[in-house]
């Protein structure tokens, strides 16, 4: 199964991560906003994360470049995943978070601090590091949903 998550980041350095609910598999995890590709035939990783970012947060995807790629099998899953991690910038204004308990903006550097999914470890240790500089990334490329 395919999956695409966004590593959104302000011009402050902070980056967005959402909380798990309560009810949800994984509870209370930390993870970066995004979901399956798919939902709609024939849609582009890239297609996927847009429409994830609307669903999950009310915000509206204007560029994207993926920085990183991650395989995991969780033991409650039949199918392992792929998960392609974009580094993503969305229109500024307010988010509305429908699907998570809640979201924050936290430093590259406070990240190790948060619960995050397994199969999200690589790339929390990477940008916690600065090895992975999504912002930098991000300006180089030009992909749009």
């Amino acid at each position: 199964m395919l999956v695409v998550a966004a590593v959104i980041e302000r011009p402050d350095r902070r980056i967005l991560i959402g909380q798990r609910r309560r009810s949800d598999t994984s509870p209370l995890k930390w993870e970066f906003p995004g979901g399956k590709v798919g939902e709609i035939e024939n849609e582009s990783p890239e297609a996927a994360l847009a429409r994830e970012l609307r669903e999950e947060l009310g915000a509206a995807l204007t560029r994207c470049a993926e920085i990183a790629r991650a395989h995991h099998h969780y033991a409650a899953t039949a199918e392992p995943l792929e998960i392609r991690f974009y580094a993503a910038e969305i229109e500024n204004g307010e988010l509305s978070p429908a699907v998570f308990e809640q979201i924050a903006w936290v430093l590259p550097k406070e990240l190790a601090t948060y619960d995050f999914l397994s199969a999200n470890a690589r790339l929390v240790a990477d940008l916690a590091t600065g090895r992975i500089k999504p912002a930098e990334i991000l300006d180089s490329a030009t992909q749009r949903p």
